[in-house]
Formats: C-alpha cells, sequence, structure tokens
C-alpha cells in the first residue's frame, strides 16, 4: 500500500553555518525519506531557515545590514551547504513568510478562543546600556541548581536543569557585559499549566515518541507524575525591538521564535502544495490519514514533543505521528573544538574537496535510531570508507567489468543467469526486505552491517573464482563470461541498498549499468539476459589521511581574524635583461600535474555590492550553476559594483575558503592587469558567450 508521508528535519537558526554537527540530522533524515521514495511511497520532505529572535536582530545591525538581508544570505549558504552534501528537501523555505505569519496567527487566535492565552505582568531582566529586554540566551549567570557559572538564562548545559532567567546568579547580560536590572512588562502565556494540556500530553507524549522510551521518559520527569503539574506556563511572547511576527493586537510585543519556529513546518509545506498542487489539510488537518514525523536532536526535544503537540492539538491540527530524536556528535571523542580544528563547518569540509558521500556513508554507518551521541573517529573514518566503499563494494565492479567490456562486447551472459546467480550467492537478493526493516527503523547502523557483510560473501565469490585467472585461458571463457555476469548483478544489487545513502555514487553506478533509476523493488529481479553494460570508470577515490590532515588544519587556520596582507615582490628582470612592462616577469615553470589541480570554473556574477570600511573590496556572489559563493576581490578601483551584476567570469573553485575580517571568502576571480596590479590596467576575465556558469576551464 501506497503511504503518504511528510518529513521534517529542525530548523537551522539563519545565524551560522552549518556544520558537521549538524549534518548527522539532515543526512539521517534525508537517508530515510530517500528509502522511502525507493519504496514508492508519496514522501515530502520540507524543512526552513528559522529567522526570528535577537540573535538575528543584533547579528544584522553588527554587519551594517537589515535582518531581511542577513537572512537572504544565509539562506542562499545554508541551501548551498545542504545541497553540497546531496541533502534533497523538496522544499526548502524561511519561517520570514506569509504561510509562517498565516499560521501562527491562526494557531494563536485559536488558543486565544480556547480560554489557553493570559497576558500577565512579570518581571524581566532589562540591559540599561543596550536599552532592551533581554531573552534568556542573553543572560548568563550561576545555575540557580549546581552553581556552574556562565550558564544561560533558560537552562544549565552543566546539570540540566532548566528555570526561569530571574533565577539565576549573579546574572550578567550577553550583549554589553552590563548588570542587567528587573524591570516590569506585559507577556504573553500559552497555559500549559491548563488541566486540558496536561491530560493531552500525558498521553500524546507517549504516542509521539512511541519509538524511543528513552525520550518518553524523559519527557516523563518534565510532565511529573500524575497529579502533579510540573509544567509551568510559557512565555510565548517577547518585547520591542524584536525582529519576528508582531502579535495581532497587541503592538510592540512579538511572537517568541521558539513559537513560530515549528509553524515553519506548515508554512514550508503550504508553500510547497501552493508549487504542487497538493491538499495541505490531507497532511496537517485533523483528520488526516497521512504519516507525518520530526527529525530532531535531543536538546530540543521539549519544544517538539511537549509544546508543539500541545499547540496542534488545542488550535485543532493533527499531532505528529511519532518525533525522532538523535543524539550530539563528538569528534575523536571529544566535543567538537575550534582550537583543534575539529568544529569543521560543511562548507570548508567541501572546500578541501573530500567526497561528501564520504561522511554520509559514516555517519549512516553510527546511526541506530537511538538517542545516543555519535562519535566522527577521523582515523576510523579514513579506514572504513576505504575498507567498506572502495575495498569491498566498488572493488566488485572493477573486478568484472572489464572483463565484460573487453572480452564480451559489454554483453552479460545470456541465459541461465538467474539459476546461476541464486546458485553462486544464494541470499543476496532475499535479504532486500531484511535491510529495508533496519531502514525503515532507522538503524541505518544494522543495515549497513547487513550490506558488507553480502560485499565479504561476493568478494569471497571473486576471490574463489579468480576472473583475472580464468582470463588467461580461452578455454575459460565461458566460465568467465558466468562470473563477471554475476558479480555485476551482485553489484546491482548492493547499489539497491546502499542508494539512500550514496545517491551520487548510485547514479554513476546506473549510468554504468546502462538501467534506469534504481528502486527498492527492483531488487526482486535480476539484469535481463544480454544487458549491454557502459564502460567502467572508477566510481570513487580512497581517502588520503593528508586529506584529513588538510582539513582539520584548514579548520585551526579558519580562527584568524584577517588574511595577512599579500606582499608584492619588487619587478624582476625579464629573460632578455630588461624590465617586464606589461605583467611582470613570468613565475617559474610548472608542471601539468601543477596546472590540473587548479580548478578554474566559469562564474555569473549574481550580486556585488561594496563592502563597508574597504577600500579596494568588492563582495561578490557568484552563480557556478549548482551553488554559489561568496568572493572579495579586491578590483573596487576598476569596477562599479552595478556594472558587474549578471556578466561571466572565471574564478577558481578550489581555493581554500580564507576567513577575513569582513567574512568568508569562498575562492578567487581572475583578473589581468600591469605589473603593479593597479587601475586602469586591471581586467576582469570573460569566457567567450556560450559558456554556461559551472564549466570547467581547462
Amino acid at each position: 500500500m501506497t503511504r503518504k508521508i511528510l518529513v521534517t528535519s529542525a530548523l537551522p537558526y539563519a545565524n551560522g553555518a552549518i556544520h558537521l554537527g549538524h549534518l548527522v540530522e539532515y543526512i539521517q533524515t534525508d537517508i530515510w525519506t530517500r528509502f522511502q521514495k525507493m519504496r514508492g511511497h508519496e514522501c515530502w520532505f520540507v524543512c526552513a531557515d528559522d529567522t526570528h529572535g535577537t540573535p538575528i536582530m543584533l547579528r544584522a545591525e553588527k554587519e551594517g545590514l537589515t535582518p531581511e538581508q542577513l537572512i537572504a544570505r544565509v539562506h542562499a549558504e545554508h541551501s548551498r551547504d545542504f545541497a553540497g552534501f546531496h541533502v534533497a528537501f523538496d522544499n526548502y523555505h524561511t519561517t520570514h513568510s506569509a504561510e509562517t505569519r498565516h499560521y501562527a496567527e491562526d494557531i494563536y487566535g485559536k488558543l486565544k478562543a480556547a480560554g489557553l492565552i493570559e497576558v500577565r505582568s512579570i518581571e524581566q531582566h532589562y540591559d540599561p546600556v543596550k536599552e532592551m529586554f533581554l531573552p534568556d540566551r542573553f543572560i548568563k549567570g550561576e545555575c540557580p541548581k549546581c552553581g556552574a557559572k556562565d550558564q544561560y538564562g533558560d537552562a544549565c548545559e552543566s546539570c540540566g536543569a532548566a528555570y526561569a532567567p530571574t533565577e539565576l546568579k549573579n546574572p550578567y547580560s550577553a550583549v554589553s557585559g552590563a548588570q542587567p536590572v528587573l524591570k516590569s512588562s506585559d507577556h504573553y502565556f500559552f497555559k500549559l499549566s491548563d488541566p486540558r494540556c496536561q491530560e493531552f500530553l500525558r498521553r500524546a507524549t507517549r504516542e509521539v515518541c512511541k519509538e524511543q522510551p528513552e525520550a518518553i521518559n524523559k519527557l516523563q520527569e518534565w510532565l511529573g507524575e500524575p497529579g502533579e503539574n510540573k509544567l509551568t506556563d510559557w512565555d510565548i511572547s517577547r518585547d520591542a525591538p524584536y525582529f519576528g511576527f508582531e502579535i495581532p493586537g497587541a503592538p510592540g510585543k512579538f511572537f517568541y521564535v521558539w513559537l513560530d519556529a515549528p509553524i515553519g513546518y506548515m508554512g514550508s509545506f503550504k508553500n510547497f502544495c501552493a508549487k504542487k498542487g497538493l491538499d495541505f489539510d490531507e497532511f496537517w488537518g485533523r483528520d488526516s490519514q497521512a504519516e507525518l514525523y520530526h527529525f530532531i536532536g535531543k536538546d530540543i526535544l521539549y519544544f517538539h514533543a511537549l509544546f508543539w503537540p500541545a499547540e496542534l492539538e488545542h488550535a485543532g491540527y493533527r499531532i505528529p505521528t511519532s518525533v525522532f530524536a538523535h543524539g550530539f556528535l563528538t569528534v575523536d571523542g571529544a566535543k567538537m573544538s575550534k582550537s583543534r580544528g575539529t568544529f569543521i563547518t560543511a562548507e570548508s569540509y567541501l572546500a578541501q574537496g573530500l567526497n561528501p558521500e564520504w561522511l554520509r556513508y559514516y555517519f549512516a554507518a553510527k546511526l541506530n535510531g537511538s538517542m545516543e551521541d555519535i562519535d566522527l573517529n577521523l582515523d576510523d573514518f579514513t579506514q572504513r570508507v576505504n575498507s567498506d566503499l572502495v575495498g569491498k563494494y566498488i572493488n566488485i565492479a572493477s573486478r568484472a567489468a572489464g572483463f565484460i567490456t573487453k572480452r564480451f562486447g559489454g554483453q552479460l551472459l545470456h541465459g541461465h543467469l538467474a539459476e546461476r546467480f541464486q546458485a553462486d550467492l544464494p541470499g543476496i537478493s532475499e535479504a532486500a526486505e531484511e535491510i529495508a526493516g533496519h531502514y525503515e527503523a532507522r538503524d541505518f547502523a544494522r543495515a549497513l552491517r547487513r550490506v558488507m557483510g553480502l560485499a565479504d560473501q561476493i568478494n569471497q565469490y571473486v576471490d574463489k573464482n579468480q576472473p583475472w585467472v580464468l582470463a588467461k585461458s580461452e578455454e575459460n571463457a565461458e566460465q568467465l563470461h558466468a562470473v563477471c555476469s554475476v558479480l555485476i548483478n551482485a553489484f546491482r544489487l548492493l547499489t539497491i541498498y546502499l542508494k539512500p545513502v550514496l545517491p551520487k555514487l548510485a547514479q554513476r553506478a546506473e549510468e554504468f549499468l546502462n538501467v534506469a533509476p534504481l528502486h527498492w523493488g527492483d531488487a526482486g529481479h535480476l539484469l535481463p539476459p544480454a544487458h549491454l553494460i557502459n564502460g567502467y570508470e572508477h566510481l570513487m577515490q580512497r581517502i588520503d589521511p593528508k586529506q584529513i590532515e588538510a582539513l582539520v588544519a584548514a579548520n585551526r587556520e579558519s580562527l584568524e581574524p584577517t588574511v595577512a596582507p599579500a606582499v608584492t615582490p619588487p619587478p624582476q628582470p625579464s629573460p632578455a635583461g630588461g624590465e617586464g612592462k606589461v605583467g611582470g616577469a613570468f613565475a617559474p615553470v610548472i608542471g601539468m600535474d601543477d596546472f590540473s589541480k587548479v580548478d578554474l570554473r566559469v562564474a555569473r556574477i549574481a550580486d556585488a555590492q561594496h563592502v563597508e570600511g574597504a577600500d579596494k573590496l568588492i563582495r561578490l556572489t557568484l552563480d557556478l550553476g549548482t551553488e554559489t559563493r561568496n568572493v572579495f576581490a579586491g578590483i573596487k578601483t576598476a569596477y562599479d559594483p552595478a556594472q558587474l551584476v549578471g556578466r561571466l567570469t572565471v574564478m577558481v573553485a578550489n581555493l581554500a575558503p580564507r576567513k577575513m575580517k569582513f567574512g568568508m571568502s569562498e575562492g578567487m576571480v581572475l583578473a589581468a592587469s600591469d605589473a603593479e596590479g593597479k587601475s586602469p590596467g586591471l581586467f576582469l576575465l570573460s569566457p567567450d558567450s556560450g559558456a554556461t556558469p559551472g564549466m570547467k576551464v581547462k
């Protein structure tokens, strides 16, 4: 039976870059949704940037931008990073949208009509220097429970206690450092203490977290025993100045970001429904028969399994089918660290040229559907990817494909292949449903252990039959043909089983196999007799440990506040003895290997802006066809930014990102100049008409 499934990942906050810790969740969700689509189900995956709140407002102010400009830029950066790791959202939207505003106001209005909204005056910390009320996360002090220092105003990271910011000891403003004062203000509360909410949540928490007993136990701690009212009413308002949606009928009061953030799931899906002609109520209406799943980190379980279902229930919408929480990421057994170079951003990983599917595979091999933390051990990462993917899986195709192409015109065995396959490799096809069960349960680690067990079985078959030995004698041609045909079919089956984890590698394998995109049901049959495959090209490189060393080093270097100024050497005599009058002396001779390391790409300048405080720099947004890059170019003396937008140029696409005091520069554009690089002798390179963004320059 075809299922209707809507899946979301937690909304990344638009105040920072995507890092490898974030990617645990998005890769986990992407694998699960890809698997459901391979099974033939109607499955949609939506997400959005979480864009509201004081941190956005303050960062935009610091950068001299409007909040809208900041969140638009970050949305492009997040979209680029997710695409780089093949996270295939059906819709990636923003909470700063008409759709999210509509549902925020709708839910608020219905809760108010139900008598679940209450206005009361509270004392709140106020920063006398910034002249603003301080959100919980902008007040720090000592935990009232355990005494740990420098804890946030809502929860202690040391003992896990939750509390009101007014309970902090020795508080201070994280914005100005000033000692805050208490001021009264009217705030709006969602009455979670109401018996209707209490009764509902005691049932609902067991339902939405039914697949994770550890989550249920944590939620019951927060709820308390029956008759014990441990839940406090939830403050859903914030005072101006604030970036967000103003509460209807309450000038100067705004919805707290955590009210409209999960509502952003609804906003993103509504936006998608308008594009696709889908019925929103089929998935979100009270009587919906669809399945709704939220993948989140365990740190936001409180919001997603208590506040969120209570909002939905009492506003007349359906609640989630399940909330799936995962643990945190450590690197080499410790918390990610900037000083050790293990606080690794998605952008830096890709900029170093590391294959994103290496990380997708490693994370999948660690994820078991529980709330346990997972560790990225960099040595184990290298060994496991090289052993499993290259040494086991890809080895099967590489051992057989050349013989099929060279000796048999690319055609597999004509007849009796199914019988031969079952006799030689029993159980390979039959494993499909067992592996599917592991994917369904989000136990990707067990799924991949089973797949690699099958790969071991197939490689034992390779070693037993030794096609390279059979190829030495023409009298063994039929046996060679049969063995290699069996191996190609086995490789195809493993590709099906790995496709949710390795979508791009699977796509290349499909091209080699000369087949349409593979679905899970394709595991029930082999390739047809005499099927023609294409020539084999190596599908994946091994990880070089030096690449990991360079990645860690690059992330240590990214802490540098500015780039050291380039030193221009004095002009050198030309070979003929004169001065180089145009471009200076030629650089030392290099070989083709050196030149081939530079990845030159055609790029379209999508945007160009002056950089405040910089005499020579223009900030360029470069469109590479599949992604955009931010590059600072020292061409301000020669070009007006407005004249650059839309033109094509050439950039170095694999230059390591450099952190400048104005932001991160993600490449370099090419320009010709005189020996001193001064205007007017400075000219951006442009390709001929017909070139398109992303084309490689050779």
